[in-house]
C-alpha cells in the first residue's frame, strides 16, 4: 500500500501535466533570476515583470508541492478549478511579461553581457509561457464535461476577461469626467467585480448555496456583460480621440498611447464575453442527451 501510495504521489511529477508545472518553475526562475542579476527592472514595467515572473514560481512551486505530498484534499476550496484558474492566469501574466520586457528595456544593437542577459531572460519567459499554455491545455476540461466549471473554455475566459480588465484598469490613468467616459470606466469596474466573484465562489465552492439556477444567471451576466462592453467599444475611442490628435513626442507612457491600449484591449474583451455568451448558451441550453 505504500508503494501504491508513493508511486500516486510521484505522478505529480511525471505526468504531462506536472512536467509541464516543472518546466515553468525552472524557466520562471530563470527568467527573474537573470533579470535581477542585471539590476536593471525599474518600476513600473520592470517591476510587473519581476513580480509576474516570481508569483508564478512560487504558486506554482506550492502546486507541486502539495500534489507531491496529497496535502491539496486538506484545503477548503475545489482544486481543479484552482490550478486551472491559476493556469490560465499565469500563462497571460507570463505572455504580458514576454512582451513588455524586451520592448522596454532590450535595445538594438543587443551586444553588451547584460543585453545578453536580458534576452535569455526574454527567451525563458516566453518558453515558460508555452509551459503554461500547455498546461492549460492539458487540464482543459472535455466537451460536456462540467465537473470543474474554470476548467471548461467558459471558466478560463472568465479569468481572461478579469486578466484583461486589470490591464485596462493599468492604462486607465487620469481620465476625463465626461459622461461616456465614465461610463466606459463603469462597464469595465462593473464587469470586471461580477467576473472576479464569479471565480473566487467557484473556486471557495460558494455557488452551490445560490437558491436559483446558476447556468441560466451566468448566460444572462455574458449578455448584459456583452451589451455593457460593446456601448464601451464605441463611446471610449469617440470621447478619447475626438479632437485630440497624437502627439509627436509620444513615448511608452504618452497619453495617447495608453488610450489606444484601452481601446483595444475592450475590443477584447468583447471578443471574450461574446465567445464565453456563445459556449455558455451552448452548455446550458444544448447539452447532449
Amino acid at each position: 500500500r505504500s508503494m501504491a501510495r508513493a508511486t500516486a504521489n510521484l505522478r505529480a511529477l511525471t505526468s504531462w501535466v506536472g512536467i509541464a508545472r516543472l518546466l515553468a518553475v525552472v524557466l520562471s526562475c530563470l527568467a527573474f533570476s537573470l533579470v535581477a542579476s542585471t539590476g536593471r527592472f525599474e518600476a513600473p514595467y520592470g517591476t510587473w515583470c519581476m513580480f509576474s515572473w516570481c508569483f508564478c514560481f512560487i504558486v506554482t512551486l506550492l502546486v507541486l508541492l502539495l500534489e507531491l505530498l496529497e496535502l491539496y484534499p486538506l484545503l477548503p476550496l475545489s482544486w481543479d478549478d484552482f490550478t486551472s484558474a491559476f493556469s490560465m492566469l499565469a500563462t497571460l501574466m507570463v505572455f504580458t511579461s514576454s512582451v513588455v520586457f524586451p520592448v522596454t528595456f532590450i535595445s538594438s544593437p543587443c551586444s553588451s553581457n547584460l543585453c545578453a542577459r536580458q534576452a535569455v531572460a526574454t527567451t525563458a519567459s516566453c518558453l515558460c509561457f508555452l509551459a503554461y499554455a500547455v498546461e492549460v491545455s492539458l487540464t482543459r476540461a472535455k466537451p460536456g464535461d462540467i465537473s470543474s466549471f474554470l476548467s471548461t473554455v467558459p471558466g478560463l475566459l472568465k479569468v481572461f476577461e478579469a486578466y484583461v480588465a486589470c490591464l485596462i484598469f493599468s492604462l486607465l490613468g487620469h481620465y476625463s469626467k465626461e459622461a461616456g467616459i465614465l461610463w466606459c470606466v463603469a462597464v469595465y469596474s462593473i464587469c470586471f467585480i461580477f467576473t472576479l466573484l464569479i471565480i473566487i465562489f467557484t473556486i471557495g465552492r460558494c455557488l452551490t448555496y445560490i437558491p436559483c439556477p446558476l447556468e441560466k444567471v451566468l448566460v444572462g451576466y455574458n449578455f448584459l456583460a456583452l451589451l455593457m462592453y460593446l456601448t464601451a467599444t464605441v463611446l471610449w475611442p469617440l470621447y478619447s480621440f475626438q479632437g485630440h490628435s497624437r502627439p509627436d513626442s509620444c513615448g511608452t507612457d504618452c497619453w495617447w498611447n495608453k488610450r489606444l491600449g484601452v481601446t483595444f484591449l475592450t475590443i477584447f474583451n468583447l471578443i471574450a464575453y461574446l465567445v464565453d455568451l456563445v459556449y455558455s448558451t451552448r452548455m446550458v441550453f444544448f447539452r447532449a442527451p
